[in-house]
């Protein structure tokens, strides 16, 4: 009864008619817009008047905040339209995360969360200063990948490399194999002797490898927690077994 001829459908987060939570508003709404980072898929919503579609997007909250990005600075967010909006944001460079906090207090809505990659082999947020400004502006710092998508594991620690550059004894059913995210080729002589090394560290805290890489971030100053991956309920136990 409240969907007129104006009314404008915006779908956020998915781009399958049936992951809706009410797919009947498709049906009754002529004026549809999509915003989604998932990989396509053949279930599509087909009657859009605008796609807005990035697989290569962490989130879609990052998607809508970049929009925003373009609107005029005079436009006015209602603190509930702000808080919808800014919960967080995921890996922005550190002048846009200035500028997303300045933005929002100004709007009476703190930016609760910053999500970014940060590991022993990825200290990018540490280097730019990111993890101080969070910290000293009272933003959460949530990171993904601590593992570096096994890499701070013992699964690769017993490869050998050949001469011409060949990984040899890549586990089977590991990430590596699928050769989709983590290629063999990531895996350098330099890189296998670090992770060595700080195999060695990790055995002299009485901690695997993959245990001292979490605990490592979480010391780390703005931290407030870890996105921790795990294939097994066992594996995730191991991991947060942390001294």
């Amino acid at each position: 009864e409240i969907i007129t001829m104006n009314t404008l459908l915006v779908v956020l987060d998915t781009h399958r008619p049936s992951m809706l939570p009410n797919a009947e508003l498709l049906e009754k709404t002529t004026k549809v817009v999509l915003i989604d980072h998932h990989r396509r898929s053949t279930d599509f919503i087909s009657n859009t008047s605008l796609i807005y579609h990035e697989p290569y997007a962490s989130s879609t909250c990052e998607m809508v905040t970049e929009i925003l990005q373009y609107i005029d600075s005079d436009k006015k967010l209602t603190p509930f339209e702000a808080k919808a909006l800014y919960v967080g944001i995921s890996r922005w460079p550190l002048e846009a995360l200035k500028f997303a906090d300045k933005y929002l207090r100004e709007r009476d809505v703190p930016l609760l969360i910053y999500q970014g990659k940060l590991n022993l082999l990825d200290k990018e947020p540490q280097e730019e200063g990111i993890l101080d400004y969070c910290s000293a502006h009272g933003i959460g710092f949530i990171s993904f990948s601590p593992l570096a998508q096994g890499l701070l594991t013992d699964r690769y620690l017993n490869c050998t490399i050949s001469d011409n550059g060949e990984v040899i004894g890549i586990p089977e059913g590991s990430r590596m194999t699928q050769g989709r995210f983590l290629k063999p080729s990531n895996l350098t002589p330099e890189l296998l002797t670090y992770l060595k090394d700080l195999n060695e560290q990790a055995q002299k805290r009485q901690q695997s490898l993959a245990q001292m890489a979490i605990s490592w971030i979480l010391e780390q100053k703005g931290v407030t927690s870890v996105i921790v991956g795990a294939s097994s309920t066992q594996q995730l136990a191991r991991n947060l077994n942390l001294d």
